[in-house]
């Protein structure tokens, strides 16, 4: 395919867009009177159109019911995190037992590595991404830090080359053949916020379980955006959130 710089290519594109028609149900901000070139979904999604009605639904069932909304709702309130399971597995590539929405990214982040960092002997170091979100960092600190570890000697940020903006595939692969009997976990980006590189998960869960080593992503920039299967490729956990590329809403 050969590319222009210029306008009328990026139109004839557009038309040529068979997804184009969604555009038309979400609401995009204004600016000088037209719609903004919104180009900030990895931050937060625009609002669909349906999802007014959805809300004013809880509204409705709530000033009506009251307490008995818990279990007489449209949608019922009690058992609200099953009802997007099907949908959110189908997005992740996972069953639907295998997942479930709850809490928020970081607060998720913690609870499974409460769960899958199990540091022991010389196997206490985690092997991340240099330049991953910062809560993720300051997670994965805290967490090297609950277990009585030292943040500089006990994460291992993998980098690209020199004058490079993207990591290689095969230098993961390296530093974890390398490092493989110092690891407890590895916990990447399914990509990248700051390049948009798009990891190769499964080569890197395949390399970790070589090593015995637990491997986990945080698909925060991936859900929504890129084809994923967690459960094929044998991921040993994985969280993500809603507001990006899912269009939920900034909670």
């Amino acid at each position: 395919m050969n590319f222009e710089n210029s306008l009328s290519y990026a139109q004839e594109q557009d038309e040529k867009d068979a997804l184009r028609k969604f555009r038309e149900r979400f609401h995009i901000p204004q600016h000088n009177g037209k719609d903004a070139i919104y180009l900030c979904g990895n931050s937060l999604g625009l609002l669909p159109k349906s999802a007014r009605s959805f809300v004013e639904q809880e509204f409705l069932d709530w000033e009506k019911l009251g307490v008995e909304g818990h279990f007489d709702a449209k949608n019922p309130w009690f058992p609200y995190h099953h009802f997007g399971r099907k949908q959110l597995a189908e997005i992740v590539g996972a069953k639907e037992e295998e997942v479930v929405a709850m809490n928020s990214l970081t607060a998720n982040l913690h609870l499974l590595m409460v769960s899958f960092y199990q540091p022991k002997g010389a196997r206490k170091k985690i092997m991340m991404e240099a330049n991953a979100f910062p809560s993720d960092q300051y997670a994965i600190e805290t967490q090297v830090k609950f277990h009585s570890g030292n943040p500089e000697t006990d994460i291992i940020e993998i980098s690209p080359r020199e004058n490079e903006f993207t990591l290689r595939t095969e230098d993961i692969l390296e530093q974890i053949e390398k490092n493989k009997n110092e690891l407890a976990l590895i916990l990447f980006g399914g990509v990248n916020y700051l390049s948009g590189q798009y990891f190769d998960l499964k080569k890197i869960t395949d390399a970790g379980h070589a090593a015995g080593v637990t491997v986990g992503f945080d698909l925060a920039h991936a859900a929504g955006n890129i084809a994923l299967q967690l459960h094929d490729w044998n991921i040993d956990f994985a969280c993500w959130c809603s507001y990006k590329y899912l269009n939920s809403g900034a909670g």
